[in-house]
């Protein structure tokens, strides 16, 4: 049996950040980062993962809680071009799907004198499911170039069907604890750490069958992939911070050590067939996702600076830059080599209260990531991007605040040329609503 070519088979949609953030990290912990965006300079219960530093600088000792629900809903688009698709143009069109119906954080922090000490749980990476019901582009026209070499031309894309659907999840939980320490009037510190636990899925097949009308070939697959994948790993993330406050400014820092994070493979099925032969363990294009396999997805190191600026006592607005380091994370295959850059962010918020009761928010990001033709593939791609957040934040009582928000991210096409006849184009959709609410006892 012939060597197969299918290049990165086994990636199934291994990145689906449905939140904002970089490549594999959810900055929207908090809903208040939904309708303000630029939260790094926050001295409230959400510094818990914007500005924990901040948490020093909480107006009254006691206890704070939060509890937030975010959905989120986003397309993945691919226009593919290839020259044995009998379409128009030889242009082809899928349509994935990826969904998070609730994504639930929590956070709390108590504060007695200089010190608070704080904890979250939330979803750090990921966070949901993606769906291509009719496949991938590249699956197809692998195996459509494939079947040209296997039948010396003589089977021409009319004479034989393809059948394929992806699907891929993707959750990276993550349970932070850690220590502020006001040091004087102006200087709050933090140092704690996050566990991080990863787990994921990955099920896929395709199925090119000959037509029963065609001489020899009649009615036999021709090739077949069947990919059922599990994939579990857990990592350590140090965190520090400090946050200066000088009157009307105020000033939030953060780093985010990279996180070192392996994934194991828990394999039910991992097979490719041609003519009804499966292959073996030598040269299967599968190989690296066989059981018991461990795979590189480190968490970038990630630094945030925000200023924070009051204008009034009811006007406030920051400004807000976050830098992961892409290039220096472990990535399957080492494809974190290919980026120009890590990722750039520029974050910008304001929020006013209009009533006793009542603020109103809103916020811009801008996201590039640095992409490459061969960091993107059909089964993990990015898009740079702008997003756009609004909201409010509610008083319902003294002790009891809630937070509302809807946030959508419009996304830059990306073009990769594969050859001269060969190119994809990447699009996507995004948008996410929440509700918290927040408590002081």
């Amino acid at each position: 049996m012939r060597k197969f070519s299918l290049i990165g088979i086994a990636m199934l949609i291994v990145s689906i950040p449905t939140f904002a953030g970089g490549i594999l990290t959810n900055t929207n912990q908090h809903v208040s980062f939904l309708r303000m965006l630029a939260r790094g300079a926050s001295i409230d219960i959400d510094g818990v993962y914007s500005n924990p530093a901040g948490l020093a600088f909480l107006p009254e000792d006691g206890l704070y809680l939060s509890l937030n629900g975010q959905s989120a809903y986003q397309t993945r688009n691919i226009k593919a071009t290839f020259p044995l698709f009998i379409e128009d143009g030889n242009t082809r069109y899928y349509k994935g799907k990826a969904s998070a119906p609730f994504i639930p954080s929590f956070q709390g922090a108590y504060k007695k004198g200089d010190w608070t000490i704080s904890g979250s749980f939330a979803v750090v990476g990921g966070g949901g499911k993606a769906s291509f019901d009719d496949g991938l582009g590249m699956f197809d026209s692998m195996v459509m170039g494939q079947v040209h070499t296997i039948s010396g031309g003589q089977i021409t894309p009319n004479m034989y069907s393809i059948n394929s659907a992806m699907d891929g999840s993707q959750f990276i939980y993550g349970v932070q604890l850690g220590l502020s320490y006001q040091v004087n009037d102006w200087l709050g510190v933090f140092a704690g750490g996050r566990m991080n636990y990863f787990t994921g899925g990955y099920e896929g097949f395709l199925t090119a069958t000959a037509h029963s009308n065609i001489p020899t070939y009649g009615g036999m697959e021709l090739v077949g992939i069947d990919l059922d994948c599990d994939q579990t790993g857990w990592g350590l993330t140090p965190i520090l911070g400090a946050d200066v406050k000088l009157g009307k400014w105020n000033i939030g820092l953060k780093y985010e050590f990279m996180t070192s994070l392996n994934l194991e493979n828990k394999t039910k099925k991992a097979e490719v067939r041609a003519m009804g032969t499966a292959m073996g363990d030598e040269g299967n294009p599968l190989a690296d996702y066989k059981d018991g396999v461990n795979t590189p997805s480190d968490i970038p190191a990630l630094l945030t600076a925000a200023v924070g600026y009051e204008f009034l006592p009811t006007l406030r607005a920051t400004l807000e830059y976050h830098h992961f380091f892409d290039k220096a994370a472990g990535m399957a295959n080492d494809k974190q080599k290919a980026l120009k850059h890590g990722t750039h962010e520029i974050l910008i918020g304001t929020e006013w209260d209009i009533a006793k009761q009542l603020t109103i928010s809103g916020g811009y990001q801008r996201t590039d990531y640095g992409l490459a033709d061969d960091f993107q593939s059909d089964i993990s791609f990015s898009c740079d991007s702008y997003s756009l957040g609004f909201g409010a934040a509610i008083k319902m009582t003294k002790h009891l605040t809630m937070n509302i928000a809807y946030f959508w991210t419009n996304y830059d096409d990306y073009t990769k040329k594969i050859s001269e006849t060969t190119k994809n184009v990447y699009s996507r959709t995004n948008k996410v609503f929440g509700l918290g609410v927040d408590y002081k006892f």
